[in-house]
């Protein structure tokens, strides 16, 4: 079993988001991690936050339409889709860069909702990744104690090993 996983290739997991850590952890793992040659599959995940929910008024009193929740869901498919649209096009810009010929990297796409923590975790084990990648602002202790860190979530949880890419 294990010769066969081998010709497969791996299923290498990147996280993406917008900014900018992101993207360059991507760059990062197909300049020198993924490869075509191997029949790598790189699986790129956006997750959008779950969508609000509201009461009928909100605090200062104002009704909350449904047109406003729709704006704000459409709005959140939109950078969604903007995001994963330019991660994609960086997948196919490499494969030209490398030249590959006849050998073509897999690319899969995947747009979840939920909290960002849990459901890289939970992909990276449902999808069968046998490497998650993901950028890390490199927030100091304090902040990540804070603000909360995904990487450092998904280092300790996630079933899979974590490469994590400073900028």
């Amino acid at each position: 079993m294990g010769g066969e996983a081998a010709a497969q290739g791996r299923r290498i997991l990147v996280a993406v988001d917008e900014g900018d850590e992101s993207v360059q952890a991507l760059r990062w793992c197909l300049g020198t991690f993924a490869a075509a040659a191997r029949g790598d599959t790189v699986i790129l995940l956006y997750v959008r936050p779950a969508p609000p929910t509201y009461s009928v008024l909100d605090a200062s009193g104002y009704l909350f339409s449904e047109e406003v929740t729709a704006a704000i869901d459409r709005y959140s498919r939109e950078v969604a889709d903007a995001v994963v649209e330019k991660a994609q096009k960086l997948c196919t810009l490499y494969g030209k860069e490398e030249g590959e010929g006849d050998h073509e990297m897999k690319v899969e796409v995947k747009v979840a909702v939920g909290d960002a923590r849990t459901v890289i975790c939970h992909m990276a084990d449902k999808l069968g990744a046998d490497l998650l990648v993901m950028g890390s602002h490199g927030y100091g202790f304090f902040k990540r104690a804070l603000l909360g860190s995904v990487s450092d979530y998904c280092l300790k949880n996630a079933s899979c090993p974590v490469l994590i890419v400073k900028s």
